[in-house]
């Protein structure tokens, strides 16, 4: 079970589309960083999860000991170590989907005041 609503996974690939188009100064990187930050400890081990399952380093099935291991090994803050993952967008997007979850219905949900 995720432990971060898809609308926050949502939230983090459409910025972080953003980030990868990022033009200097425009504060995408600044808003990503800080909307990572704002999530609670089982949120960001989930987001972690997710991009790790999108990456294939852990199955669809292993949900459970990816999140796991996101606690376990964090040794930096999420929001440093996932704007390191160059297509993190396309891995948090293809975690969704091997999870069973299209950005379009994760997009629904998301919160226009984000």
């Amino acid at each position: 079970m995720l432990n971060i609503s898809t609308a926050k996974i949502a939230t983090v690939i459409l910025r972080a589309r953003k980030y990868d188009a990022d033009v200097p100064s425009s504060g995408h990187a600044r808003e990503l960083r800080a909307f990572i930050a704002a999530l609670n400890e089982d949120e960001q081990a989930a987001l972690t999860a997710v991009m790790w399952i999108g990456r294939e380093t852990f199955d669809a099935s292993e949900l459970d000991e990816a999140v796991n291991t996101a606690k376990a090994e964090a040794t930096v803050p999420t929001e440093d170590y996932l704007l390191g993952i160059p297509m993190l967008a396309d891995y948090l997007e293809d975690g969704l989907s091997a999870l069973g979850v299209s950005l379009e219905e994760a997009q629904e949900d998301i919160d226009p005041s984000v």
